[in-house]
């Protein structure tokens, strides 16, 4: 009884988990719109903005004056703790307050402004890697998809056509060396249609992860107009030119050598001694009595002149330069390689016959009355069907590489040229 019970409590559960899931139908924009919403990455970039506009708080901020207080502890002579009066205590009294010399503040608060269009640029720049990611993932998601769907429809095919060979068996109609090779076709294929849904669940979970998607959602993409026309003839250079006015990378970098160059102004003027100014008041310990003073402190720049941070801010500008030069080749060699690949994918494109799937759709079904009706061999049917699954993979691969190479295009300018 108490497996039985076991038994019947877990298909329960089953059954309400396969109930919970949901299938999400979603579009390319619709996914876009949920990622820049929730995704984690996105937030945890404007969290470090935030921070960083925070620091500019802090550099606009003076420093606080200081206050001293010296008070007689005992008076051996009264025999009194803490005695203030002018008869028989003393104490002394100091308030200062520092001034900053050589522009510091406005130097600290240039440089604090600088870092938060720095951790903005991050932040954008982060948003056009994961974007990139996003679609790609979507329309790789779509592909497997649509290649499932063949696998679905072909298995299904071939299970119906196993039926009817095995009553032609058992009429003597049909060798049962057929009936094997046809299992083995069926068998083959589900395995592929196992990989391939293996594929579908790992580029699933990517996407909910950058969206926030549900984890027990299924996904379900939708894109329109998958025929997409021919994109206009792109040149290198204005493509390169785009790039190097859009790319959120290349204006990081640059605004990096500008970071550096102020922390060396800043650091010239550290060198330069900040003046002290204080104000004290010594009841009997100094003459005259009742003493009133005004004091000023500078330290002298005899040994520390800053000159290490000094030599480490000219060095963090040359070093900083070398990365812009790196991203700026990086960029014109992306720029170039992106340009070669979506003109070889149209060029390949624009080559196939765009009626060639339907008419293979067709062929291949008359292939399978055919041959059910025994007029092609075996031979002949499993070489039409491997051809035709190969050929609407390809297609669908072919597919998916038009429209990421357009996406990659997009990446590497900065720009939404294709939409």
């Amino acid at each position: 009884m108490k497996i039985k019970l076991l038994f019947i409590c877990c298909t329960f559960g089953l059954a309400q988990a396969s109930i919970a899931q949901d299938t999400l139908k979603l579009s390319i924009t619709e996914a876009e719109k949920l990622f820049v919403i929730n995704n984690y990455q996105l937030l945890l970039a404007k969290y470090e903005i935030e921070q960083a506009k925070a620091d500019v708080i802090t550099a606009k901020l003076f420093d606080n004056p200081e206050i001293t207080h010296e008070n007689l502890l005992y008076n051996h002579e009264t025999k009194r703790f803490l005695e203030t009066s002018y008869a028989t205590g003393q104490f002394n009294t100091q308030v200062s307050q520092l001034f900053k010399l050589a522009g510091k503040r406005n130097k600290s608060i240039q440089l604090a402004n600088t870092a938060v269009k720095l951790e903005e640029f991050e932040y954008f720049d982060l948003m056009r890697t994961l974007r990139y990611q996003l679609r790609s993932t979507f329309f790789k998601l779509h592909t497997a998809q649509q290649s499932a769907k063949i696998y679905g429809s072909q298995g299904k095919a071939l299970e119906q056509l196993l039926k009817a060979s095995d009553k032609q068996l058992s009429l003597g109609n049909i060798a049962n060396k057929d009936i094997i090779r046809i299992k083995s076709l069926l068998y083959s294929l589900q395995a592929e249609y196992h990989q391939i849904n293996t594929e579908i669940d790992e580029l699933s979970a990517e996407l909910k992860l950058l969206t926030q998607v549900n984890s027990n959602t299924i996904i379900e993409t939708v894109v329109i107009d998958e025929q997409q026309a021919k994109p206009s003839p792109l040149a290198y250079t204005l493509l390169l030119d785009s790039a190097k006015t859009n790319r959120i990378d290349l204006k990081s970098a640059q605004t990096a050598i500008t970071y550096a160059q102020q922390n060396l102004k800043l650091q010239k003027a550290n060198a330069i001694p900040d003046v002290q100014l204080s104000l004290v008041y010594d009841l009997k310990g100094s003459y005259p009595e009742k003493y009133t003073g005004i004091g000023i402190s500078i330290p002298i720049p005899l040994f520390n002149r800053n000159q290490g941070e000094i030599k480490k801010a000219k060095i963090a500008i040359e070093a900083q330069q070398t990365v812009y030069n790196q991203v700026e080749n990086t960029l014109s060699n992306e720029v170039f390689k992106a340009l070669q690949n979506i003109q070889r994918i149209e060029s390949l494109f624009a080559g196939r016959d765009q009626e060639f799937n339907q008419d293979y759709q067709k062929l291949i079904d008359e292939v399978t009355n055919n041959f059910a009706k025994r007029n092609i061999s075996l031979l002949e049917f499993l070489d039409f069907y491997e051809s035709y699954k190969e050929s609407v993979l390809q297609f669908n691969q072919l597919q998916y590489e038009r429209i990421n190479a357009k996406e990659e295009i997009n990446f590497v300018t900065g720009t939404s040229i294709f939409k």
